[in-house]
């Protein structure tokens, strides 16, 4: 399994943040590796918002699409995201949001496993230059949308 966390402050309000990272149709436009991101399903209820997708990820003619279910608690400001299907054999990771004097301080965690052996070697190689480039793309998106 691969696993790390990111912990960044960004320049912009929680709620902005946390919009953007659900809108998970628009990740194509500034998400590293990201062909594709289609919403399913989603259900704003009292205390959280469920959501069903998929992201097409990689590289021209190399890519796979998983399809996982991302909650979000309106009540602890926390995003978890965890696979249904797809090439990963397990995910979960959390999105948490606190805000600090009109920015939001992000803590990103992941845990991964592909299913395919050799690519989970692979991966364990570049995922935090990965995981770095995908978190400063992010964050370079808010600030474009929201300062």
């Amino acid at each position: 399994m691969s696993s790390t966390s990111i912990k960044r402050i960004i320049s912009c309000n929680k709620k902005n943040l946390i919009d953007m990272v659900l809108d998970i149709d628009k990740y194509p436009q500034f998400v590293p590796w990201c062909l594709d991101g289609k919403i399913h399903e989603k259900k704003d209820m009292e205390n959280f918002i469920e959501i069903k997708a998929d992201l097409k990820v990689g590289k021209k003619f190399i890519n796979e699409t998983y399809t996982s279910l991302v909650l979000y608690s309106k009540k602890k400001d926390l995003i978890t995201v965890t696979n249904i299907k797809g090439p990963l054999k397990y995910l979960k990771n959390e999105w948490k949001f606190k805000e600090i004097n009109n920015k939001t301080q992000l803590d990103f965690s992941i845990d991964f496993e592909l299913q395919n052996n050799f690519l989970n070697l692979i991966m364990k190689n570049y995922f935090n230059f990965g995981l770095n480039k995908i978190t400063d793309a992010f964050e370079q998106r808010a600030l474009k949308l929201f300062r």
